[in-house]
């Protein structure tokens, strides 16, 4: 496994979409969140990539981006049966991988296979929370306006991780290199990814992308098990925060 840190949050990325609800979760610093990366294995080890029911195989890539769809960080080489949890716990007890742990008033938005903790806000558990739940019929109580709230800034990941996608195909289909390489071309695709958005270079797939993609991913994480982390302190301290946004967005209609 290998890991990529980039730079941190700063206030210019206030500018652009959203702009309402990022003062509303005004700590939120970024999104976090796992994708699957096509890869060729050998026969032997095939029943570890083979991951969420698929057939073909896959290695879990575990990102950071900020609100500009710069990667902050990504960790990939994890087989794909491993639950995006479980690749973030690791994540953060392995030092020489170097997360980047937000500061004590700061946090990133991450669905809900991860755990509700400081540094962590993920959204209320058995409530609506994917964007095109929400096409239909709109948020009713602040449980779902929280959920919706929080699913628009967090498709950022989403989006950023369509261009990823989009950009370079052999993330779709990868060659048939050792797994070492195949790790080492995905993180390659991140950076490529970084210079041309950090550069401001005219593209039409950030174009694109650009804009909150209101179908949302339709992902079932919520009927995972999910591998806790942080202290019960911790929990609590996010799930009180969490709480005060959500009776915020109540109270301003939102």
């Amino acid at each position: 496994m290998s890991a990529m840190t980039g730079r941190q949050f700063t206030d210019e990325l206030l500018k652009g979409n959203n702009r309402r609800l990022r003062r509303i979760f005004k700590g939120a610093i970024g999104a976090l969140d796992g994708t699957l990366i096509h890869a060729i294995v050998p026969i032997q080890e095939q029943h570890l990539y083979r991951g969420r029911g698929k057939g073909e195989c896959y290695q879990n890539v575990l990102a950071i981006c900020d609100f500009n769809m710069v990667f902050t960080f990504v960790i990939a080489g994890w087989e794909g049966v491993a639950h995006d949890s479980r690749v973030l716990s690791e994540a953060l007890t392995d030092g020489a991988i170097g997360f980047p742990f937000p500061p004590p008033d700061k946090y990133y938005l991450c669905d809900a296979a991860y755990t509700n903790t400081r540094g962590f806000m993920a959204p209320y558990r058995n409530v609506r929370y994917w964007l095109g739940d929400f096409r239909r019929r709109r948020a009713m109580n602040k449980y779902e306006k929280f959920n919706h709230s929080h699913a628009k800034l967090r498709n950022v990941i989403e989006r950023s991780y369509g261009v990823l996608k989009a950009r370079f195909p052999i993330l779709k289909r990868m060659a048939p290199f050792s797994l070492e390489v195949q790790r080492d071309v995905v993180i390659a695709c991140f950076a490529v990814h970084n210079f041309i958005r950090k550069g401001g270079l005219s593209d039409e797939l950030f174009s694109e992308y650009d804009q909150t993609n209101e179908q949302g991913d339709g992902g079932n994480d919520e009927a995972e098990e999910v591998q806790s982390h942080g202290s019960t302190a911790d929990q609590t301290y996010m799930s009180t925060l969490r709480e005060e946004i959500a009776t915020q967005l109540m109270q301003n209609g939102d």
